[in-house]
Parts: C-alpha cells; structure tokens; sequence
C-alpha cells in the first residue's frame, strides 16, 4: 500500500509556525529608552502570503512618502507593544484591532534615524480588509507578496564604511495602480525577516544574519546601537 503524502499545511500555518517560536512577548527589551511598534499585516491571497504597506503622507514634517508599516510611538495608555502597534494601524489605515489575530511580537531594533526602539509585531488579517488610509499620516496603502522580499531581481544592498548591517532596498510597483515604491532602511530589514521565517526560506542575497537563528544578529545590534547612548 503506497504512503500516503504529507499534508500541506496552509500558508497561515505555516507561518505561524515559523514565526512562533521567535515571539518575545513583552520581556524583548528593559532599556528605557522611548518606543514605537509598528503592525507588519500579513493576509493570504491566491494561496500566497502578502502584507500591507503605507506610503507615508507628504505632509508630515519627517520621513514623508517614505514606504513604512503602519505604526509609531507609544502612548501612555497602551499597556504594550501589540497595544500600541494595532491602535496606530487602526488610526493610520482603518484596521479595526479586533480583527488582527496577533501572532508574535519579534526583537526590537533601534532606528538609528529617529533613536527610537522599534517592535515589529505580526498579526494575519483576512483579505477582504481594505485598508483606508487617514490622508493626514498615509498617503496610500498597497499590498506586496511576502515573498517579494527575498528575490534578488528588484533588490539593492550598501554597506557604508565602519557598519556590519547592510542597508536593503526593494523598487516595487504596484501591479493595482501602477505606483513606484522605493522600500529601504528598517523596514525592509523588517520585510526580509518576516519573509524568511514566515516562508522559511533563504533570499537570494547576502542579509548579514543567519536565517535559521537571527536573534544574536538583532541582539548584538541591539547591544551596539545601546551602548552609544
């Protein structure tokens, strides 16, 4: 009698299974130091993984119409790093928090732009969201293939003198408008490690962290980024 193949798991449990056990809950960090979170959208559409981006507006006074996850500094009344990245998505895109299934919060990094300690914290929506962005803070919201993030076609990497991080930058156009979207920085460092433990699998470039166990990489960034203040 012949074997019976394995089951294929769908992709919202595969990914929750390679994400899972890299969850820092609320004990990823004791600096004092301010904070922000930011909400990284996964859904399924078509059986692949894809994730929700804004472009920020140009009206804001720093980083405008630069590509983000939705997100931002934390308030006194959010009890968490989950509370304040679902309430800044609500805000920002019209995500309502009770429909994010959260699934992990990842190690924080330091933007070294704006000095705050950033959280990533990956929750599924389903795919009838759309999102509706507040024109005050995003200027549009647009979805990308989670795997987008680890092909090498449209990606771009510097190391400036003196850093062990590589700078990641993806040019995307939206197949749905037609826009272009320079995606850099944090969050396409934060992109490429979704992307390869949601999926796991290795991009097609050099990251600087090893893919199996990326917690050291982020720690002893972490530790350096720290050590400065």
């Amino acid at each position: 009698m012949a074997a019976e193949p394995p089951a294929v798991r769908e992709p919202r449990d595969e990914a929750r299974a390679g994400l899972k056990p890299f969850d820092v809950g609320n004990n990823s960090c004791r600096l004092s130091m301010p904070r922000a979170s930011v909400l990284v959208p996964l859904f399924v559409r078509g059986g692949r993984l894809h994730v929700w981006m804004t472009s920020r507006s140009q009206a804001l006074r720093t980083g405008a119409g630069e590509v983000c996850f939705p997100g931002g500094k934390r308030d006194p009344q959010d009890r968490d790093e989950v509370d304040t990245a679902t309430r800044e998505a609500e805000e920002e895109i019209g995500l309502p928090t009770g429909q994010v299934e959260v699934v992990c919060a990842l190690f924080p990094v330091v933007s070294e732009l704006t000095g705050l300690l950033v959280t990533p914290v990956v929750g599924f929506v389903e795919e009838s969201f759309c999102p509706c962005p507040n024109p005050a803070e995003v200027s549009s919201a647009f979805a990308v293939p989670l795997d987008f993030f680890l092909r090498g076609k449209d990606h771009f990497a510097i190391r400036p003198p003196g850093r062990t991080a590589w700078i990641h930058k993806f040019n995307f156009v939206d197949p749905e408008s037609g826009n272009f979207y320079h995606i850099w920085g944090l969050t396409a460092t934060m992109a490429i490690l979704v992307a390869v433990l949601a999926l796991r699998k290795k991009p097609e470039f050099a990251v600087g962290f090893d893919t199996e166990n990326p917690l050291p990489f982020f720690q002893q960034s972490l530790d350096r980024c720290t050590s400065k203040l």
